[in-house]
């Protein structure tokens, strides 16, 4: 079927040599480029010296390639290949160009940062800007305004930094709010555009079951008040609302059969639920929808369950031992909407830091599909 020949007849050399002329070109364009990839200059300068003495010997149809007629030409290849080099180098690192941080919408909770904004409102936000966050959560309303500005004033200084107030912290006791109160957080809280105005601590005395239950109360009353202005009220555990009082668990015994759906969404601090000994994927199974907002912190170990506020094991978020790629994961079944990253000890006093290295394991690890 094929014939075989003993023999093949030379061809000529200058037949060839304009073919001969592109492969040498591309011969060299592509080591070039594999040496700038690694971007070493005394890798590519040694790889350099190879690639001249392979060519040197490299043979085509046992007709030699030898474009180093002289030292001239050799000068003069060595520089464009030096030039290319740094050319495709920085090539090189554009394509490598981090994501934009804010394109995730990782949102952080400005009590994570406390003792900057008290210091200095304006130039701490825009360092949490810089970083990459997109979302704010405060923790600074007082009457009417936040963190002494007006809710116009504030909704300008966040905007033109590219951020969105989502959230705001504000305190409910069990002693009651008046209506007045209620309505003025309220409609500040609406003038500043946030969606949710949450419920973030219970003080020790106030845990036990009769005052739950009038807080929880007087929570239904505030959820309606907020939601006739567009805002949604919520609710931010820690540890305590895990531990058994007489056999009653006050978080799946009282909060949620009693606080109104409806009118109150969970904001699920996933460190203090673990630390309970809770599995955040069970509870977003069991009361799917309930939990609009997540807190993210990690924590340095596993440890027994325990009830007390202690925040000694907090760490940035994935530094720790806190599966959040797993739990994120579930976070249609929680309807989770935001998420907001917090460390309640401010860094161990370098509070810029720890929200730096939290973002970044978010962007580049957590949330990277």
């Amino acid at each position: 079927m094929f014939e075989v020949t003993k023999s093949i007849e030379p061809v000529s050399y200058k037949k060839y040599k304009s073919a001969i002329q592109v492969l040498r070109n591309e011969l060299w364009r592509f080591f070039f480029s594999l040496a700038a990839f690694f971007s070493q200059v005394s890798f590519a300068l040694e790889m350099r010296v190879l690639l001249l003495s392979y060519q040197k010997n490299l043979s085509l149809n046992n007709y030699k390639l030898n474009p180093m007629k002289n030292r001239r030409d050799f000068l003069k290849i060595s520089a464009a290949g030096s030039a290319g080099m740094m050319l495709l180098g920085a090539a090189g690192c554009s394509t490598a160009k981090a994501p934009d941080r804010k394109s995730f919408g990782v949102g952080i909770i400005l009590y994570t940062i406390r003792d900057a904004m008290s210091a200095d409102v304006m130039g701490t936000l825009k360092k949490v800007s810089d970083i990459g966050y997109k979302n704010l959560e405060l923790a600074g309303y007082s009457e009417g305004k936040f963190y002494g500005y007006s809710p116009a004033e504030f909704k300008k200084i966040v905007s033109d930094l590219g951020m969105a107030s989502i959230s705001s912290h504000t305190q409910v006791e069990s002693a009651g709010i008046t209506m007045d109160k209620a309505k003025l957080m309220a409609d500040s809280h609406a003038e500043l555009g946030v969606k949710y105005c949450i419920k973030p601590w219970i003080e020790e005395v106030d845990r036990n079951i009769e005052s739950y239950k009038k807080m929880i109360g007087d929570c239904n009353e505030v959820g309606k008040i907020t939601k006739s202005v567009g805002i949604q009220f919520g609710y931010h555990n820690h540890n305590f609302e895990f531990a058994s009082i007489n056999g009653v668990v006050p978080y799946y015994d009282i909060f949620l059969p009693e606080m109104d759906a409806d009118l109150i969404a969970m904001e699920l601090d996933l460190f203090w639920a673990s630390k309970a000994g809770q599995d955040p994927i069970a509870m977003f199974n069991k009361y799917p929808g309930r939990f609009q907002l997540l807190h993210l912190k990690d924590m340095k170990t596993n440890q027994a369950p325990f009830y007390d506020v202690i925040k000694d094991d907090i760490c940035c978020v994935g530094e720790g031992v806190i599966d959040f790629k797993k739990i994120l994961a579930a976070k249609e079944i929680a309807g989770a909407k935001y998420i907001f990253v917090e460390d309640d000890n401010q860094g161990n006093g370098k509070p810029f830091e720890g929200i730096e290295t939290s973002i970044k394991n978010l962007t580049t690890k957590i949330l990277k599909s």
